[in-house]
């Protein structure tokens, strides 16, 4: 497993569209491990796999319930509104209102490929909605009803 470099707000890769999975393969498991472990070491909660250079419909999500890994995402039924603050490690410093989903259905296949599904509410939905418009090469900042900076001290400034 190794720490991978996520890629930061302009870095043209961020803003193509992903191509799915075709194979699952011992090298899709290494990328699989080093997301999450590049995800953990930047204190993070989701990655997406064009934040770390790879152009694959894969992302790795952990909101403190375990690591969840999905491959090929496809939300098949949403419901419910919420707005949340939204931060991305590859928008470091600053952090936005998103409307999401409340409730979410999401299909994807695992390390193993067999297709699963998580319904998902609350902080999951949102997680996973934000990683599933990275595999689209949309940031949260083109959804943000507001978009702050966090200053020095934490404190924000308007945008």
């Amino acid at each position: 497993m190794a720490i991978r470099e996520i890629r930061k707000d302009g870095d043209p890769i961020l803003r193509k569209i992903c191509r799915p999975v075709e194979n699952i393969d011992e090298k899709l498991i290494t990328l699989l491990e080093d997301m999450a472990e590049t995800m953990y070491k930047a204190n993070g909660v989701g990655l997406a796999a064009p934040q770390v250079g790879i152009l694959k419909r894969v992302v790795v999500i952990d909101v403190g319930e375990g690591l969840i890994e999905l491959i090929n995402p496809e939300i098949i039924s949403s419901s419910g509104s919420q707005i949340n603050q939204e931060g991305c490690l590859s928008i470091p410093g600053y952090y936005g209102n998103v409307e999401r989903p409340f409730k979410l259905k999401v299909k994807a296949l695992n390390r193993e490929g067999e297709t699963v599904t998580y319904k998902a509410s609350g902080f999951l939905s949102v997680a996973m909605c934000h990683e599933i418009d990275h595999l689209d090469g949309i940031l949260y900042k083109d959804k943000a009803v507001t978009l702050e900076m966090v200053g020095i001290e934490g404190e924000g400034t308007k945008e």
